[in-house]
């Protein structure tokens, strides 16, 4: 072979390999799937996402969301009946898991095994829960649906629907695997209680991002049948009705810190994709005197939030639940980034008071036992869509989260430093 045709065979096969790493992007098009009927985050703006895919950016987003995708095909799917004992009910089905900052007190014996009476200690989360209850699953089945289905819809390879939908199946919907559609024992604190009201949290925090991605492979995903969209929109229905009507709902929902807030974001949110769009609305209509106002303050601190060991996690982490309850009021005719209280008390406000620590022009003022600049990345995102100008203004001095800054692909705040509770 000459010089001229060992080039002409280097050029053609790099040419392939360049096509390769492109023709997944640009193979997706808006015409092949419908606007998806998406509950937080906005279905028009995704589908114009992906017809300017071609952006290098947006490139550069997709091949981070694809090698988090990647990440879970060999991994679950995850089911509820897997721990090694059932919930204090006795029903491999309910989900089961423990309150993060309790710890025994004594050593473990024959005669207390668990080492009780436990104690609280705020903002130490205590290893035993990531071991025996569903915790850490959930966290997989949650994330795992939600990058996958995402992949998806930006790429087009079946593999990532496919997988999407076997996961979401298995906690969900399989009859031997399913999970029971309430929360009874959350948060358990072993020999002290069964489970409690804010063991809704587990799933109030990052829920709706399963219900997104329902909705995406709602679109025609492969592998996702009707049956299966009817199946989830049945255990929602379920869900919701638990949530609204049970002791444990009630009182989450009368919480005056981060709590209620993720409660009202789960509550509109189901509402929304159940179709009781006037539950959702007036969900967030209320969360403008019910949480806004008492919980912020004219400053644009969260007090009780401040009162926390990890005091930065918490005032973002309440942000979370905020901006992506104001992206649902979007779909419901609410503008809650308009609404000042009495003494001004804002979402813009309260994401501004984050600032200065979030673009590295001062340090945190308050108690963190580790502060995490990127945990208030999408926050700050969120704000600056909004019309804050100070947070646009922040936003190219934000440090990226681990596996990239994916706002653009996926415009909705998720919780992105890894402590729960």
């Amino acid at each position: 072979m000459n010089a001229r045709s060992r080039w002409f065979v280097l050029l053609t096969a790099l040419a392939a390999f360049t096509s390769g790493l492109t023709a997944p992007v640009a193979a997706r098009t808006s015409v092949a799937v419908p606007v998806p009927d998406t509950t937080v985050l906005d279905g028009a703006r995704l589908q114009h996402t992906m017809e300017h895919l071609g952006d290098p950016q947006l490139r550069a987003a997709v091949r981070a969301l694809t090698t988090r995708a990647d990440a879970w095909l060999g991994q679950g799917p995850w089911t509820v009946v897997d721990k090694p004992r059932p919930a204090p009910g006795g029903d491999v089905h309910d989900y089961l898991s423990q309150a993060p900052y309790w710890w025994p007190s004594q050593s473990p014996t024959s005669d207390n095994p668990w080492g009780c009476p436990y104690v609280q200690r705020d903002g130490e989360r205590n290893p035993e829960v990531d071991s025996g209850t569903d915790r850490q699953d959930l966290e997989k089945t949650f994330d795992s649906a939600y990058d996958l289905s995402l992949a998806w819809y930006y790429t087009g390879r079946k593999q990532y629907a496919e997988k999407a939908g076997q996961v979401v199946r298995t906690w969900f919907l399989d009859p031997a695997t399913r999970m029971n559609p309430h929360l009874e024992h959350a948060q358990f604190i072993p020999c002290k209680y069964d489970g409690r009201a804010i063991g809704i949290i587990d799933f109030s925090q990052s829920y709706t991002s399963v219900i997104d991605a329902i909705a995406l492979l709602n679109t025609g995903a492969p592998g996702w049948s009707r049956k299966d969209r009817t199946g989830m929109a049945r255990w929602n229905t379920a869900f919701l009705d638990w949530l609204k009507d049970s002791d444990f709902g009630r009182q989450e929902g009368a919480a005056a810190n981060n709590h209620g807030t993720f409660y009202d974001l789960l509550l509109a949110g189901l509402a929304y994709a159940t179709g009781d769009r006037a539950l959702a609305r007036r969900t967030v209509l209320d969360a403008r005197s019910r949480r806004i106002a008492p919980q912020i303050a004219a400053d644009g601190s969260q007090p009780q939030e401040l009162t926390r060991t990890r005091s930065w996690h918490y005032s973002t982490f309440d942000l979370v639940a905020y901006t992506r309850l104001a992206a649902i009021g979007r779909h419901v005719g609410v503008d809650l980034w308009a609404y000042q209280g009495p003494e001004g008390q804002s979402l813009s406000r309260a994401v501004d008071y984050l600032l200065p620590a979030a673009t590295g022009a001062a340090p945190w003022p308050h108690p963190e036992l580790e502060f995490l600049r990127y945990a208030v990345t999408d926050v700050v995102h969120a704000a600056a869509d909004a019309g804050d100008a100070r947070a646009r203004r922040a936003v190219p001095r934000l440090e990226a989260p681990p596996g990239g800054d994916l706002w653009a692909l996926r415009p909705a705040a998720e919780q992105l430093d890894s402590i729960t509770g």
